[in-house]
């Protein structure tokens, strides 16, 4: 019999520092080069004329079907599904019985009781489980899942579906011309069929790094004639392809955090203890990795709230749903505030002159994206060095001309044009990841900036969820 994920945890003495040691890197964007011209002009695509981003390799997607599929769905979200009806996508978030979250996806209502989630892998898994486990009264679910594995877990290479994101300002006019008609003006978040090459398209009226857009996905037999179709439309009006390196970066402009920690870990409830016994111990939990420089004495130092995340606008106490009880408990406490840090240029020079140094150095910097783990966390510490926050996400900007970071603080020290610092590297040396080089704590300096960054996403895209923190670069 395998091991389940709850055998793994109790054969480890510290799960801070086995998930800090985890032998993963960051995660990986198979199926697509790491650039196709360079991440630099990649990155100005999407904000001065249009992006295809290729999705197709790198997410699960988790069909739910059957009578209860939709009260299943809700019963394990915390936001609202009141006016969700077909052709409508959303955000799906799912909390544990204690009230922490597990991750999001992206939610597709395609027909009457069919649906499907696209997107990491945790909020996936719990939603599997449920799909199995009893409900209140002792039955079971009326549904059945099937799960479509991302790239870099298959053998066969063949997906269910292709996924491209057409992004940026010549957007519209480039879907447009691929559909030798106009494209359809639907409200954000809703669903049409078009017609690319010849071939049935779900669009899903969408948004990432701060742009307008679609999402277009359909049956990967469609792939080839899809993608040459769009390539085709978008000559004329500067359409760029993105590889892994850039598309990794995007969030870093548009503001959404892609890395909580999935807090399955500890937790005292029979469902969440079912849950790591239910769970492999090569689940996304049992193989996912830390780093940085934020230490908590325990793994659950590392779980984050729906406030915390930008999240807390969506909580919606209008239906029953798995955590509400502890949600109830939180609403009125003081969460944490999603910020932008903006890294002081002088200060990264110095960081970065390290590497020519003999004697010791700094973490190294990759460009754009500076994330060497599944899950970063780093300590930002405010002038009296209190730590006072964690930075989750950390990379180069290309279109601002900045390192900046993705982090949540105090709610008290919030203030636009706050210089702060933020702790970059590991303890002791660092890690035994293959990702990290021996090297130097060092702090840099910071001002607290708004989330998104970029202008575009915070006032040209009001209704993105990019401008309100809501979305999903999955």
């Amino acid at each position: 019999m395998s091991q389940t994920l709850q055998q793994r945890l109790d054969g480890q003495a510290n799960v801070v520092e086995f998930l800090r040691n985890q032998q993963v890197g960051p995660n990986a964007y198979p199926g697509v080069p790491a650039e196709y011209t360079n991440w630099r002009n990649e990155q100005a695509a999407w904000a001065k004329s249009a992006v295809l981003f290729n999705q197709s390799y790198h997410m699960v997607e988790l069909y739910v079907r059957g009578p209860e599929a939709m009260a299943l769905l809700e019963y394990t979200a915390i936001n609202s599904f009141k006016g969700f009806a077909v052709n409508k996508a959303k955000q799906y978030v799912p909390v544990t019985p204690e009230g922490y979250v597990i991750g999001d996806v992206i939610l597709f209502y395609l027909a009457e009781e069919e649906f499907s989630l696209v997107g990491r892998a945790p909020a996936i898994e719990w939603v599997e489980f449920h799909a199995q486990y009893p409900k209140a009264d002792g039955s079971k679910w009326n549904v059945t899942v099937e799960r479509c594995e991302r790239t870099a877990m298959r053998t066969d290479g063949v997906r269910k579906n292709y996924r491209f994101q057409l992004q940026g300002p010549n957007a519209m006019k480039i879907l447009s011309t691929a559909m030798g008609t106009a494209a359809p003006d639907l409200k954000f978040f809703n669903m049409a069929h078009v017609d690319i090459g010849g071939k049935d398209v779900i669009a899903l009226r969408h948004g990432m790094a701060g742009q307008p857009g679609y999402e277009l996905f359909g049956p990967w037999a469609d792939y080839a004639a899809v993608h040459a179709a769009l390539v085709e439309a978008g000559k004329a009006d500067g359409l760029t392809l993105v590889g892994g390196r850039a598309y990794s970066s995007n969030t870093l402009e548009s503001g959404w955090l892609p890395s909580p920690l999935p807090a399955f870990f500890t937790g005292d409830s029979q469902m969440i203890k079912d849950f790591r016994a239910w769970a492999g111990a090569d689940s996304y939990a049992g193989k996912c990795s830390i780093g940085g420089s934020y230490v908590p004495d325990s793994i659950d130092g590392y779980y984050l709230t729906p406030w915390d995340i930008g999240y807390g606008h969506i909580v919606k106490f209008d239906h029953d749903f798995v955590g509400r009880e502890a949600l109830e408990r939180m609403a009125g406490e003081t969460h944490k505030q999603k910020v932008t840090l903006a890294l002081d240029n002088e200060d990264m020079l110095r960081v970065l002159s390290s590497l020519y140094a003999n004697g010791e150095r700094a973490k190294y910097f990759e460009f754009p994206s500076a994330v060497y783990a599944m899950h970063p966390f780093d300590e930002v510490r405010n002038a009296d060095g209190k730590v006072i926050g964690v930075s989750t996400w950390v990379g180069y900007s290309s279109n601002e001309g900045k390192m900046l970071t993705l982090a949540m603080i105090d709610p008290a020290e919030v203030e636009m044009g706050k210089e702060v610092s933020l702790v970059w590297g590991e303890p002791n040396g660092g890690t035994t990841k293959p990702t990290v080089e021996r090297h130097v704590q060092t702090q840099i300096k910071a001002v607290i900036s708004p989330v998104p960054y970029s202008n575009v996403a915070r006032t040209g895209y009001a209704d993105s969820w990019r401008a309100t923190g809501v979305g999903a670069n999955r």
